[in-house]
């Protein structure tokens, strides 16, 4: 038997579905989208966080989830996913680092994912866990570590709605951008071709990388630090200036 479905995990009640409007997500496009990573927030002031950022000009919200099992780090769960939904007025975009990841998709799409990406290394059943992402009624995600070839994404792409490119090892914020990285961006991006797959980079992103991954064919840009250094809730002024840097440094890289 599946273990999702042995009765082995751990279970616990399902956040009631919140309701949104339909079409949250914008039609597809390949401009540049810089998503905020709350990890790099005040966890004390989680909500004025997201709306400071959003009204400063983040385009998307991104969630890291860990559980100190898959990553050696510990965040939060589908309870704090949906107590900071209602502030988040563009798209959640909630990255799974975790394993096993199927028996906590219907948590996550109650709790108000948009996109829910889970890493291709969580599990043996990758292609049956991005079904089970779109059934939810999510968009799916698929990342990818450092170590893993993008080959390995190609029988998948298909059910694709963005691939994301580890330039860190996953785990940790603050850590320095992987080069090499650069090379399997633009691998994947010639892969997709021209499929509707965003092609997402997690990792050291800031000015001085972010028009090197656009370039690379990336067209979502997470930072951290890079957003939240400088400012605070109530002084979001540098949040603004930052997104600004990063969305200049990409923007001029897809202009050349």
């Amino acid at each position: 038997m599946h273990a999702a479905m042995s009765g082995t995990f751990p279970q616990f009640p399902l956040p009631p579905r919140l309701e949104f409007p339909d079409n949250l997500i914008m039609d597809f496009d390949r401009s540049i989208k810089i998503a905020p990573s709350i990890l790099a927030a005040d966890f004390a002031d989680f909500g004025r966080e997201i709306e400071a950022v959003e009204a400063e000009g983040a385009d998307w919200v991104h969630v890291d989830v860990m559980d100190g099992h898959f990553v050696p780090n510990l965040s939060f769960g589908p309870q704090m996913v949906q107590a900071v939904r209602k502030h988040v007025r563009t798209v959640m975009d909630v990255h799974l680092m975790i394993a096993p990841v199927d028996p906590y998709i219907d948590a996550f799409a109650q709790a108000g994912a948009d996109i829910l990406t889970v890493h291709l290394e969580a599990g043996p059943h990758t292609h049956r866990t991005l079904q089970a992402v779109r059934g939810a009624g999510m968009k799916s995600g698929l990342a990818l570590n450092p170590g893993t070839p993008v080959e390995a994404a190609a029988p998948l792409l298909d059910l694709c709605d963005l691939v994301c490119v580890m330039t860190v090892n996953p785990g940790f914020g603050g850590q320095e951008f992987i080069e090499t990285q650069l090379g399997q961006i633009r691998q994947l991006r010639a892969m997709i071709g021209d499929r509707d797959i965003h092609v997402e980079v997690d990792g050291g992103v800031d000015p001085r990388t972010a028009g090197r991954v656009a370039d690379a064919g990336a067209d979502v840009l997470v930072a951290g630090s890079s957003v939240f250094k400088g400012g605070t809730a109530a002084k979001p002024a540098a949040y603004g200036e930052n997104i600004r840097a990063l969305r200049e440094a990409a923007d001029k890289s897809q202009g050349d």
